[in-house]
């Protein structure tokens, strides 16, 4: 969050401190890049503030039998967090996929229980346990 509130506050001083030139579009040009800069750098800023409140939801110490928010689903191929999409973390020298509730994968894990099984891209998983 810091880098990109860095980048939001320097495009914003370049932004202000471009003087109008003799060549004109280009001046427009520049001021139109950094705007655009701008825009994506907000863009990011806001999708990390969403993922840190889905992070902020998540309670670990919660138990339950059915896989929600926090829980690490085991299969016999792969171990999934559902939290954010983040992709392949290793947390304890073991590898896990951080999935989003709303992913496809994460909206098919939701609810499931130990021993239920899924299908994903055609493939046929068996869940070992939720945590």
């Amino acid at each position: 969050m810091d880098t990109v509130e860095q980048i939001i506050s320097s495009n914003q001083k370049a932004l202000q401190s471009e003087t109008k030139s003799s060549a004109g579009d280009k001046h427009e040009t520049g001021r139109a890049m950094l705007q655009l800069e701008i825009e994506k750098a907000s863009q990011q800023f806001k999708a990390i503030r969403d993922m840190r409140t889905v992070l902020a939801k998540i309670d670990l110490a919660k138990e339950s039998k059915t896989a929600h928010l926090g829980s690490v689903i085991e299969t016999s191929s792969v171990c999934f967090f559902l939290a954010i999409s983040v992709g392949k973390i290793t947390a304890h020298g073991k590898d896990y996929f951080a999935v989003s509730v709303f992913s496809p994968i994460g909206k098919l894990l939701l609810g499931k229980q130990k021993g239920e099984e899924f299908i994903f891209n055609g493939v046929r998983t068996k869940i070992r346990n939720v945590v």
